[in-house]
């Protein structure tokens, strides 16, 4: 491959949360590993590769002018997001007028649910549910309704549309927040499913968040299809959220960016975001952005998710192999997998939290899935070498999955 992903990067003491705050904060951070053992991140939804070249050298070539004052978001800015989501996504006529800058996938989301709802007022979210989802909206005030996804005979998640009809219904729900890619079940979802969900908001008058910060994470051949370009009533439905963020490791920057098509919707969440004066871009995100969707950038994101592919793959297979009775969906998306241990720790006598303590003392520092809706859940990360993955599935095996 041209770009590196099998060097084993030292992140201690360069502001890492996945390595430096382990043992730091109960409850949120694993633990820390015992002595004997180093440790594996694979719990923050961080990446454990270094970025695309052309990321830091655009930071570096724009430090490199010392002067940092005001500045007014450029034109290149805004050509290298169409230009992208043209590329990436096949997205024909968006423009700079429809795109939005934003201090986080998150906090676009709550600009939009202040922008659309009242405290108290419900809105609809698939479960398992990405936990900054329901921290954000139950700190706004908002209460929250689960429609849970399914999974079928295949083990594929599913959405279960008449639940979600009757909940809105139920509910006089008029606002929900959608995930797609899924996190934390990386399911990538098929244009016919899209077209069925929007339908359901369609009918119950029902306008739509969409985070899709995972949009470019995608494995083995999988493609996404942008909420936004399913139909024009979903055009104008949805705000539709993004950032270089998940797909860059560029979270510690800060930027993301709304698309939004319809005027009044786009009018009124601009309006929100603005109330605050805090909801401002930096100038070296800007620049990070230019870099991170640059050309070399698409040919950096095409070596990434081949490496993710082979990760996952070796992953779910040794899994299934040696731990038959912990359950998971494969995932089409993201570098999460998600695993459900309930009939492992009922035909072992062990509790979940045994479970997660001992992935974490052997240094396989993966995370809580409760949080997550997932009753018995592990989240793991596997955006690391593949000689880590390896070294975690073994040390799994021979400390944790035990017979």
């Amino acid at each position: 491959m041209k770009y590196d992903f099998t060097s084993i990067m030292d992140r201690r003491g360069k502001d890492a949360m996945a390595v430096d705050s382990l043992g730091s904060a109960p409850g949120f951070a694993p633990s820390r590993p015992k002595d004997e053992f180093d440790s594996i991140p694979m719990w923050v939804a961080d990446m454990n590769f270094p970025t695309v070249p052309a990321i830091p050298q655009a930071i570096i070539d724009r430090a490199s002018h010392p002067a940092y004052g005001y500045f007014r978001t450029s034109d290149e800015y805004y050509n290298a997001i169409i230009n992208w989501h043209e590329t990436r996504n096949g997205v024909k006529g968006l423009t700079a007028k429809e795109i939005g800058y934003e201090n986080g996938v998150l906090g676009g989301v709550m600009s939009a649910v202040e922008a659309l709802s009242s405290p108290g007022d419900r809105i609809l979210l698939h479960s398992p549910t990405y936990i900054g989802f329901t921290g954000s909206l139950e700190n706004g005030g908002r209460r929250i309704v689960l429609s849970p996804l399914k999974q079928d005979e295949n083990g594929i998640w599913r959405m279960d549309y008449e639940d979600m009809d009757a909940k809105l219904k139920a509910n006089k729900i008029h606002l929900a927040v959608f995930c797609s890619p899924h996190n934390p079940c990386g399911r990538v979802w098929e244009r016919e499913e899209l077209e069925k969900a929007m339908e359901v908001y369609r009918a119950n008058d029902c306008i739509v968040i969409a985070d899709e910060i995972w949009s470019d994470i995608l494995l083995d051949g999988h493609r996404h299809i942008p909420t936004q370009s399913v139909n024009e009533d979903a055009k104008n439905r949805t705000i539709a959220l993004y950032a270089p963020s998940k797909t860059f490791n560029l979270a510690g920057l800060i930027g993301s960016y709304h698309i939004i098509y319809n005027p009044y919707l786009r009018d009124r969440v601009v309006a929100q975001s603005s109330k605050c004066h805090y909801n401002s871009m930096n100038v070296l995100s800007m620049h990070a952005l230019i870099g991170a969707y640059s050309q070399e950038g698409q040919e950096w994101v095409d070596e990434l998710c081949e490496v993710l592919s082979k990760n996952l793959r070796y992953a779910c297979d040794f899994m299934e192999e040696n731990f038959p009775r912990v359950h998971f969906a494969r995932p089409e998306g993201t570098y999460m997998l998600f695993l459900d241990c309930s009939e492992w720790c009922d035909a072992h006598g062990k509790t979940h939290e045994e479970v997660l303590q001992a992935g974490w003392d052997v240094g396989v520092t993966w995370q809580n899935g409760r949080p997550f809706h997932g009753p018995c859940a592990i989240r793991m990360n596997f955006a690391v070498p593949f000689s880590r993955v390896q070294e975690a599935m073994e040390r799994l095996k021979k400390y944790v999955f035990t017979d």
